[in-house]
């Protein structure tokens, strides 16, 4: 009886617990109550970093170190399952471990009793020091505030704390400190490793992992592969900085994080032992770098994101969350005109139209005639004359370069290490070296042009992808292992510097954790030479992909004013007066959407009621702004045969949601859309104001419509053939 008791009074308090858990504020609503702190265990031998949401419990006792505990305080459950060293370094061709513990026989589960008979590794380094440790901000930040609707703290607010090793008696001259940050409001943790030379001679690091845990498996696979149909189910979402690939995805542009089986875990249920439960982030080949005496390294930065639920969205909104945490910049978000000639009849022409309908950045993109590695006097001096013409009418200047997706020379070209010759390896297929002579000119005049002229834009295309180079040549690394870690130190550190000057980075690769605003949404090239209403109904089917992990400001859509990649009359926009409907109705997807476009032409408007329809929308684009660019969530896919949304959701304003409607039918649409509110921070029971704020309605009445008790709204609707409809939610 005494046990069923304890049994009972145990799932007693299981049950208060899951209750409590379900009365606590949602954080994607309501993130103010899950501040970070630092707890230390009574005892001394633990602490913990913990906002509310995650915690993650590092043991510190008898010179020894590590992560013995990672929760998911909003699942309830454990993400961890097993002890690994913090870190592991490779110097001078020897492999060190930072920390960890012995004596944890069953890898499935890391029990109390498991824990307490844990003993500090011998041969790993120990722990000589530990204690807070400030947020750091990686790159200095100048906001744009005009392109900014929603402000961010920089660097993001919560706790840090740091780990420091050294290595057993007779080991390397060096000291390692493992750092950890916390945020508030977000279930997201950041690591990375420091390393000092203290000695007398240099250091190598040939190789490091600024992670590993063993987490628990995402499922149960016996044989085949066991990730199948598991991978986007993971409890643990992470990237580094360290990224590139071209892919315009976190996971596919992701190489220094790594999902492998874990040689150590034989009781696991895959027969082969192939369970993908051992997260290693290290890069994939190098770093190669060498440390001088009394010089400091730093890793890369590994971000782990928990997400408690399977849901899509809320997958979705966490990641979007995470970086408009630790990366802020990317809701930066202006109106652009990609002007296709760079003359200065040509760019003082598009800056006059942009002034006059309410555009914020001109682009002098691809193709324009515009070098940014012209840094002559005469063209420094050319290129200051139309900023400062820009800036006297309230616009930003940008331009376009290439980087690494065409080839220099065979002396500049990154060089394959299977034939010792460029070509035949790289990403694009060639692709040359940044750390080359040509390299190290190219960012020196990149820097130059940028500094002299005080342009507000640099669009780079073919950013770096990650291509290695075996030349012992180049001067700016010093041959095959530190190819890689150098020419990606090259791209992070002109952009941290860029970020630091206001510049916006338009980038179509996955650099946002070093410093870019935004990439491509997603989107075929070729299709724009489809017919136009054909590329209206794909253009928003690639907005709704592409918010899924992108916050609505963080990906560019396009639109090719004038004609681009064939189609003929059919696919082109140009006369903008002749198609006046076409044209309003890529505003209403991409505006609606809070997305923006690069409009590539020659003009913005062509007559006065062209030029009245552009400035309309631009208008009613400024007015909504905050909750345009705030979350969106996914309704409808657009598939031509009925009508379809997304909505706008942002509990901190005043307008709590905006619902965006499009009727692809060559009939009215009457429809009733029931949504959740609870993420626009509207509770169940409460009655709204629901009013048409579409361009051109005026100032409609408001309806007030009850939310029902499980927080669903069921919202009329009325949206004309081939039309669009907005209705804010205050």
């Amino acid at each position: 009886m005494p046990r069923l008791r304890l049994r009972a009074a145990a799932l007693a308090a299981s049950c208060l617990a899951v209750v409590a858990a379900a009365q606590q504020p949602d954080w994607l609503v309501d993130p103010a109550p899950f501040a970070a702190r630092v707890e230390r265990a009574a005892d001394g031998g633990a602490v913990t970093l913990t906002n509310g949401l995650i915690a993650r419990r590092l043991r510190v006792v008898d010179d020894g170190a590590g992560t013995v505990a990672f929760d998911d305080l909003v699942a309830g459950s454990s993400l961890l399952r097993a002890t690994k060293p913090e870190a592991t370094l490779t110097l001078d061709g020897v492999e060190h471990r930072l920390g960890g513990f012995t004596g944890q026989a069953v890898r499935n589960f890391l029990t109390a009793a498991a824990e307490a008979a844990l003993q500090p590794d011998a041969a790993a380094w120990r722990c000589v020091g530990h204690g807070p440790r400030a947020v750091a901000a990686p790159l200095p930040w100048r906001p744009r505030r005009e392109w900014l609707a929603n402000a961010r703290s920089w660097p993001p607010a919560g706790v840090g704390y740091a780990l420091e090793f050294t290595p057993p008696v007779g080991g390397p001259a060096v000291t390692a400190t493992v750092v950890y940050e916390l945020y508030d409001g977000v279930p997201l943790l950041m690591k990375r490793l420091e390393l000092r030379n203290a000695g007398d001679r240099p250091v190598r690091i040939d190789a490091f992992a600024a992670e590993l845990l063993a987490l628990v498996e995402t499922g149960s696979a016996v044989g085949g592969d066991p990730d199948v149909g598991l991978r986007d189910l993971r409890a643990l979402h992470v990237e580094t900085d360290m990224a590139f690939g071209g892919a315009m995805q976190a996971v596919a542009d992701n190489p220094c994080v790594r999902f492998e089986a874990d040689p150590e875990y034989g009781t696991q249920v895959h027969y082969e032992r192939r369970t993908p439960c051992l997260l290693r982030c290290a890069p994939p080949i190098g770093p190669g770098v060498v440390v001088a005496p009394g010089a400091s390294w730093q890793s890369f930065r590994v971000f782990e994101l928990v997400e408690s639920s399977s849901d899509r969205e809320r997958r979705g909104m966490a990641r979007r969350r995470m970086y408009r945490t630790v990366a802020p910049w990317v809701e930066e978000n202006p109106l652009i005109f990609h002007v296709r000639h760079a003359d200065d009849a040509s760019v003082r022409a598009a800056v006059d139209q942009a002034a006059a309908v309410g555009f914020e950045l001109v682009i002098m993109t691809f193709g324009s005639g515009f070098d940014a590695e012209d840094d002559s006097d005469a063209n420094i001096a050319r290129i200051k004359a139309l900023v400062d013409y820009a800036h006297g009418k309230g616009v930003a200047l940008g331009g376009y370069s290439l980087l690494a997706s065409r080839s220099i020379g065979a002396d500049d070209d990154v060089v394959n290490p299977a034939t010792g010759k460029p070509g035949g390896f790289a990403t694009f297929g060639n692709s040359p070296c940044l750390c080359s002579a040509w390299g190290q000119r190219y960012f020196a005049k990149l820097r130059k042009v940028y500094a002299a002229t005080g342009l507000d834009a640099l669009e780079h295309d073919g950013s770096y992808p990650g291509d290695v180079c075996a030349s012992a040549a180049h001067p700016g690394h010093a041959g095959l292992a530190d190819s890689q870690w150098r020419q990606w130190e090259e791209v992070r550190a002109l952009y941290r510097e860029l970020r630091g000057r206001g510049v916006y980075l338009n980038v179509p690769d996955w650099w946002f954790l070093s410093g870019a605003n935004k990439t491509g949404m997603g989107y075929r090239e070729t299709n724009w030479s489809l017919p136009r209403e054909d590329q209206l109904l794909i253009e928003r089917q690639n907005v709704f992909d592409g918010t899924w992990n992108k916050a609505v400001t963080m990906g560019w859509m396009f639109v090719p004013l004038s004609e681009y990649h064939g189609g003929g009359a059919a696919a082109t926009i140009e006369p903008l007066d002749a198609h006046r409907d076409h044209y309003g109705a890529r505003f209403a997807n991409l505006l609606g959407a809070g997305v923006q476009a690069c409009w590539r032409g020659p003009r913005l408007y062509d007559t006065d009621a062209t030029r009245a329809l552009v400035q309309e929308w631009t208008g009613w684009f400024r007015a909504h702004r905050s909750i345009l660019e705030a979350d969106v969530l996914h309704g409808r896919r657009p598939d031509g045969r009925d009508v379809d949304w997304l909505l706008h959701v942002d509990p901190r304003g005043a307008t709590k949601a905006l619902l965006a409607v499009h009727n692809p039918l060559d009939v009215e649409a009457v429809r009733s859309l029931a949504f959740d509110v609870r993420f626009a921070g509207i509770a169940p029971g409460r009655a709204i104001a629901l009013r048409d704020v579409t361009p051109g309605s005026g100032d409609a009445p408001a309806l007030l419509v009850q939310v029902q008790p499980d927080g669903r709204l069921l919202a009329p609707v009325r949206v004309p053939a081939r039309g669009f409809r907005a209705y804010a939610l205050r």
